[in-house]
């Protein structure tokens, strides 16, 4: 595996820049012999050594693929899914099938090809065996392996208290199998079966999240998992949690009754969620009384 930084940048008199990877804070990972779709990088990452830099101009026929290329690369910058937007098809019918990559400068390289700079300093050069993959670059095979090691890596994070790195492992572990399902047909077994080792991890990541006090985003999550799975008492709980932390309280209160209804046996746990939830009201109201005091006096 080799780490490295890049710049593409358009031929000609200004050199006009496409992509920079130390503008964006990450540098590029490339697992050698992965089918990368830009095999001239791999070509050339081959002969160099950490430390070295090198520039280089390719061909029109040798980066045609170069816009899906970097709306990948864009997309795991930005902490996405790099197939985002992709269906289970070669490169070229995926050219042809999207109106626009959701990028304007890319979309005229795609519209209207042209040769390439790349200039590639290379930071670490790793055998294989001493690197974690990161799942994007990972086969079929070796995500659904790697999901249960991923999983319980984040689980012991989250006991260390670590919990913005448990998040993120949980978030690898989804994306792996988030991967997998996309090539499936929505709604038949394998899709389904997929989907129910995604939603654990799903509510782990929002266990996280609320503990973060990314509360919208654990709202978006339990509501997509509640869509589909009723009567999942966690999600509820864990729902009715950032609905009250927004001030929510009505939807609160209904998804602590559901998590009641569903199962019974939490009262004591949700009757504490309650009295913090009025507790936090009274404090609410009376600062309130403070601060409006005397304004409809004047």
């Amino acid at each position: 595996q080799a780490t490295f930084h890049y710049r593409t940048l358009r031929c000609g008199d200004e050199e006009t820049p496409v992509d920079d990877s130390r503008a964006r804070g990450k540098p590029m990972e490339l697992i050698a012999g992965k089918k990368f779709k830009l095999p001239v990088w791999e070509a050339a990452l081959r002969t160099m050594r950490p430390g070295e830099r090198a520039r280089f101009r390719c061909d029109t026929k040798h980066v045609v693929l170069y816009p899906l290329v970097s709306k990948s690369l864009r997309n795991i910058a930005a902490g996405k899914d790099p197939l985002e937007g992709q269906r289970h098809c070669c490169s070229i019918a995926q050219m042809h099938e999207h109106y626009s990559l959701g990028y304007p400068d890319l979309d005229e390289l795609q519209k209207n090809p042209q040769p390439l700079i790349f200039d590639i300093e290379v930071l670490k050069v790793e055998p294989p065996g001493s690197y974690q993959q990161d799942p994007w670059a990972m086969t079929d095979e070796e995500k659904l392996q790697a999901v249960p090691q991923i999983h319980k890596e984040g689980n012991e994070l989250y006991r260390q208290g670590k919990v913005s790195e448990a998040a993120a492992k949980y978030y690898d572990a989804i994306a792996c199998l988030k991967n997998l399902q996309m090539k499936e047909q929505p709604g038949s077994p394998d899709w389904i079966e997929l989907d129910q080792k995604i939603t654990p991890l799903l509510l782990n990541y929002c266990q996280c999240k609320l503990q973060c006090e990314e509360y919208y985003e654990v709202l978006d999550h339990c509501s997509s998992i509640l869509n589909k799975y009723e009567d999942n008492v966690k999600a509820y709980f864990k729902r009715g949690k950032a609905h009250a932390a927004v001030w929510n309280v009505a939807e609160a209160q209904a998804d602590f009754a559901k998590v009641l209804a569903l199962d019974p046996s939490l009262r004591p746990v949700v009757s504490k969620e309650l009295r913090s939830l009025e507790a936090r009201l009274r404090e609410k109201d009376a600062e309130d009384k403070i601060r409006f005091k005397g304004i409809f006096s004047q």
